[in-house]
């Protein structure tokens, strides 16, 4: 039996995965952000800790003999974030999360202190990336700063309570903007730009590797063996293209999360940071992938949803875009989704959310449809930077909340002009490929491990939507060049 833990923004779940490949239990936790100020998102370390031992108690109570085979445990989570610690392993302020916009100014001085910072981390300087958050840190808070002995990512965080070691493994750790993404190691050029050392950093190893073991007296607590092995786990994208088996170049999916994600798998480190596109470790030895991220996807349905007081909630709001006629989508508004600024292709974190071309005669339908539109529109302006930067995919899994729409993945195939595959069980995500992971950290096969899911639906592109759209998404491009200024 394998445990995934995936450490998410909005939830913490649970996944026990046995070795015939099924899913035996899954659980969740919720979990609240916190946004003090404008551009600022954080969350509590110790919450999540505490929802961990909710989550491993209700598995108690249900699964008790599943785990007690457990053999190993993986971990996934949120990218990005900064959990400062002091010499004593005590948290010095709230976690500041991969969606807070804080260090844009940081952010510009690092680029022009360090030209090479891209080359070397595969990424330009972004808001999102920790290492602009300790910027942050040493110019506003330097008393904390001064204190700092240790930054980890919050499900190393995690790893740190489990087992009292500090480790991060290559997927997670890429997305610092501190590791050498080509060499998989820490890089001293890039730690000196923040003030710091590789003496501030955590060890690091594979993500199919064995980093650790749980603490005996945790074992005890949850009704688990005794040295069950810590895998080095993944960064939550990286897990979920494991949990999905993309793991080969020219593998890849799209993920409709809280953020919008195209994920494409390489065999060699690829910098496009021209675009905004992200280039990291894989959380597999000697593989890497490319990604293009948007802020806001189905986040930004979730907030459509609750501002227009949808009683049936997002799938009611869906539903009546999907209804309206095709005369009714040509007039409905354009809407720019950066409620959170954006990443690729612009890295932008002062960009912000804009319905434009509202009258009296547009409703809920159309300012929904607007929404899921602009939400499209939005990753295909990173799928054509993945193009340019010469990724490509025959068909990409599509995961994530809003994957359950087949109207939605439809259009999305639509714009994007690829298939769009949906896998079953795809809904598990990180957790699957968490467990997964702790698979491999104890002896499996890659080949046996990493299979693809059995395909559940397919969305094929319909070449007369897309072409239906493309005055639209020219004029979606248009609005964002001319409203740019106006963002600061």
């Amino acid at each position: 039996m394998f445990l995934g833990i995936d450490l998410g923004t909005s939830e913490l779940k649970l996944l026990l995965l046995d070795a015939q490949h099924r899913i035996v239990a899954t659980t969740g936790v919720p979990l609240t952000v916190q946004r003090p100020q404008p551009l600022w998102s954080e969350q509590q370390p110790a919450d999540w800790w505490a929802a961990l031992d909710t989550g491993m108690a209700t598995l108690g109570q249900t699964h008790a003999s599943a785990l007690a085979r457990v053999r190993a445990i993986g971990l996934s989570g949120q990218m990005h974030g900064a959990v400062t610690l002091d010499g004593d392993h005590a948290v010095l302020r709230p976690a500041i999360l991969w969606n807070d916009g804080r260090s844009g100014p940081q952010c510009a001085r690092m680029m022009a202190d360090c030209p090479a910072l891209p080359t070397i981390t595969g990424n330009l300087a972004m808001p999102g990336f920790t290492a602009p958050k300790l910027a942050w840190m040493r110019e506003h808070e330097p008393e904390l700063f001064a204190r700092v002995a240790l930054v980890l990512l919050p499900k190393d965080w995690l790893r740190l309570q489990l087992s009292g070691e500090a480790v991060s493994e290559m997927s997670d750790a890429a997305g610092t903007l501190w590791l050498d993404v080509a060499r998989r190691r820490w890089s001293p050029e890039a730690l000196a730009l923040t003030g710091l050392t590789e003496a501030h950093m955590p060890r690091l190893v594979e993500g199919s590797e064995a980093s650790t073991t749980l603490l005996p007296e945790l074992a005890a607590r949850w009704g688990l063996p005794a040295g069950v092995v810590i895998a080095g786990g993944g960064g939550d994208n990286a897990a979920s293209a494991v949990g999905m088996g993309v793991v080969k170049p020219g593998d890849g999916f799209l993920s409709l999360g809280t953020s919008g994600v195209i994920f494409l798998c390489n065999e060699a480190f690829s910098p496009n940071p021209g675009r905004a596109v992200h280039a990291f470790c894989h959380a597999l030895p000697g593989t890497w992938h490319q990604m293009s991220v948007m802020l806001s996807a189905a986040s930004a349905l979730r907030w459509a949803t609750l501002m227009l007081g949808m009683p049936g909630g997002e799938a009611d709001l869906i539903a009546k875009a999907a209804a309206l006629t095709d005369t009714q989508r040509q007039q409905a508004p354009i809407f720019l989704p950066y409620l959170s600024g954006e990443r690729t292709p612009h890295n932008n974190a002062n960009a912000q959310g804009v319905f434009f071309g509202l009258t009296h005669e547009h409703g809920a339908a159309e300012m929904g449809y607007a929404v899921l539109e602009g939400v499209g529109f939005g990753l295909l302006d990173g799928w054509q930077a993945l193009r340019d930067g010469g990724g490509t995919a025959e068909q990409l899994w599509l995961v994530g909340g809003g994957a359950r729409s087949d109207w939605w993945a439809r259009l999305l195939a639509s714009l994007l002009n690829v298939r769009l595959v949906t896998g079953v069980g795809a809904e598990a995500g990180g957790a699957l490929g968490a467990a997964r992971l702790a698979w491999l950290a104890v002896g499996g096969a890659v080949d046996e491990v990493c299979r693809t899911p059995d395909i559940a639906r397919v969305a094929e592109p319909d070449p007369a939507l897309a072409a239906s759209l493309q005055a639209r998404h020219a004029r979606f491009q248009r609005l964002y060049e001319a409203l740019r200024g106006e963002f600061a």
